[in-house]
């Protein structure tokens, strides 16, 4: 089984950072692509960055140039340094990790179980 535990989230005032963390472990072949959503209440889930291999990354355009994602590959982990944080960023912020868990197996989408992000004075 494929695991996916985050930390980083916590309460900022507005212009502050944070910094998110999700490690991967458990029975990965391979990574294909490693994200961050969030969901703010009453609004859907929606993909704030993406890292595929090869470093080619995604962004939201609403966070553009201030969020940057970043993977360490070693440690099966993404990163999520957000900066000049907003109160339209407080939302729960989600982790997907999109694997093959075997060689013989298709890939599937993993997720986190979540950590809040508020941003309010």
């Amino acid at each position: 089984q494929v695991q996916l535990v985050e930390s980083g989230g916590g309460l900022v005032q507005p212009g502050g950072s944070l910094r998110l963390s999700c490690a991967a472990s458990g029975s990965i072949f391979y990574i294909s692509a490693m994200g961050w959503y969030r969901q703010a209440p009453g609004k859907q889930r929606e993909l704030v960055a993406l890292i595929i291999n090869g470093g080619i990354t995604d962004y939201l355009d609403s966070v553009k140039g201030r969020f940057v994602i970043s993977r360490d590959n070693a440690k099966n982990t993404v990163y999520l340094q957000m900066n000049s944080l907003e109160p339209e960023d407080t939302a729960v912020y989600y982790c997907k990790l999109t694997a093959k868990p075997q060689s013989t197996l298709a890939s599937r989408d993993y997720w986190g179980r979540g950590t809040q992000v508020t941003v309010s004075s």
